[in-house]
């Protein structure tokens, strides 16, 4: 076995510094003037309702709950700048909040602290900013629910199109199944089930290509504790985008990316080979799983040669120096008594208080005898070198921390108001916990 980030998988070995991003380098942000929002209004219906998800052949559907958009089937799609209303209808049995990856700076969207759950039969509506092009998800937050929650990604385009043939999302869940066929819900002692992994709601789809097709696959970790790796076989794949910010392109290290509960990476992949196909494959530190395939099909190429080498996609103009020396510095152990369940960290003292504009650091310490993945919300943030001297180029806003270490991560708080603190061990049963920080 090969130590590749907090698991061992047989894919090969990366460098030490791509271990929990899965990632490599990403170019350093230009200063630019600020976005100019084009005020475009438009609304997005959400709701929240049971369901329904084929996990085993011949056998009935499983329970679940899931966050639907407007129409069903492709992710519900926006333009940078765009204002969103977003109206959310919660038909569950149990009450309901909104969880946002990739949407910086809005308050009234953030669960708990400017967002209510919303009461069974009930609605509620808040207006967002799309500052941010990228690959957004949506999940569901339901306090006690008794059935797992799958979520909906949302995609805000660049204003300038990038040249591909295909742009596919891959989102990825992991589901602990009983053998009666239910499933058992994050948080929960899984005993006696056994994990199944779905593409698009599906097992082991296939996405069908042309020879010399260009495709932005938009991978997305909707599993809600594993930390996994994919690969797909025979086909590099270049990063273009992590967590919803721009990357320069760069291939990824042995063809394979690390993810996170709730990481997102854009990556661009073309099909240079015959027709024939290769397998999508995921590994979560235990086997390796056949998850979805890529047909190349026997029709003419789309093209007489591949596309030449993309350029990086716009910035989406996060500050390009972070002030270290001049930095609030906070150590936050990622386990003790003040993380409490989302629901009620509102009702602790903040963990922090940061001034508008200032650079915040922040040691994320893991005490515990698990990985533990942490979600900063509002902001996106850097990670630091080992040193505090500098920080890897590239912006997250999730990172898994492996037990018995400790992770250096700075943010320019720019953006006021109340946001929230998420950590949870990468085992199923582990709750996943909250607290807070504020900025003004």
């Amino acid at each position: 076995m090969v130590r590749i980030g907090l698991m061992a998988i047989r894919f090969s070995r990366p460098d030490r510094r791509d271990l929990l991003t899965g990632l490599g380098a990403a170019a350093t942000a230009v200063l630019l003037p600020r976005f100019a929002f084009a005020q475009a209004s438009q609304s997005l219906t959400m709701r929240a309702q049971p369901g329904t998800i084929a996990l085993r052949p011949g056998q009935a559907p499983t329970p679940v709950w899931s966050l639907q958009g407007p129409v069903a089937g492709p992710a519900p799609r926006f333009k940078r700048g765009d204002r969103i209303e977003v109206a959310f209808q919660n038909d569950l049995t149990a009450p309901a909040a909104l969880d946002w990856r990739g949407l910086d700076g809005v308050p009234g969207a953030e669960p708990w602290l400017g967002q209510a759950a919303v009461p069974p039969g009930s609605k509620a509506s808040f207006t967002a900013p799309f500052r941010h092009a990228g690959t957004y998800l949506c999940d569901l937050l339901t306090p006690g629910g008794a059935l797992p929650s799958r979520p909906l990604p949302v995609i805000v385009e660049e204003t300038t199109p990038l040249t591909v043939d295909r742009d596919e999302i891959i989102l990825i869940e992991g589901f602990q199944l009983r053998p009666d066929g239910s499933a058992v819900p994050a948080g929960t002692e899984p005993e006696g089930a056994a994990v199944i992994y779905t593409v698009n709601g599906r097992t082991k789809p296939e996405i069908v290509i042309r020879s010399n097709d260009r495709l932005r696959l938009r991978f997305i970790s909707a599993c809600q504790r594993q930390v996994i790796a994919v690969k797909i076989d025979g086909l590099e794949v270049r990063v273009i985008a992590v967590d919803s910010q721009p990357a320069e392109p760069f291939p990824a290290r042995n063809g394979a990316l690390v993810l996170a509960p709730g990481s997102r990476v854009d990556a661009l992949i073309d099909a240079t080979g015959p027709p024939g196909s290769a397998d999508i494959q995921l590994h979560d530190g235990k086997e390796a799983h056949a998850v979805a395939r890529l047909v190349i099909s026997p029709e003419p190429p789309a093209r007489p040669a591949p596309l030449p080498p993309a350029a990086a996609l716009p910035s989406n103009d996060l500050p390009a120096q972070l002030d270290l020396k001049s930095a609030l510095r906070i150590e936050l152990p990622l386990q003790g008594n003040e993380w409490m369940q989302p629901a009620n960290a509102a009702q602790a003292a903040p963990a922090f208080k940061a001034k508008t504009g200032r650079v915040v650091v922040v040691a994320l310490i893991n005490r515990g005898q698990t990985a533990t993945v942490f979600h900063l919300h509002g902001h996106h943030f850097r990670l630091l070198d080992r040193l505090d001297d500098g920080w890897k180029p590239f912006w997250l806003d999730t990172l898994a921390i492996e037990p018995g270490q400790t992770q250096r991560i700075a943010f320019a708080a720019e953006h006021a108001g109340r946001w929230l603190l998420d950590s949870a061990g990468t085992d199923w049963a582990s709750p996943k916990l909250s607290r807070w920080y504020s900025v003004g």
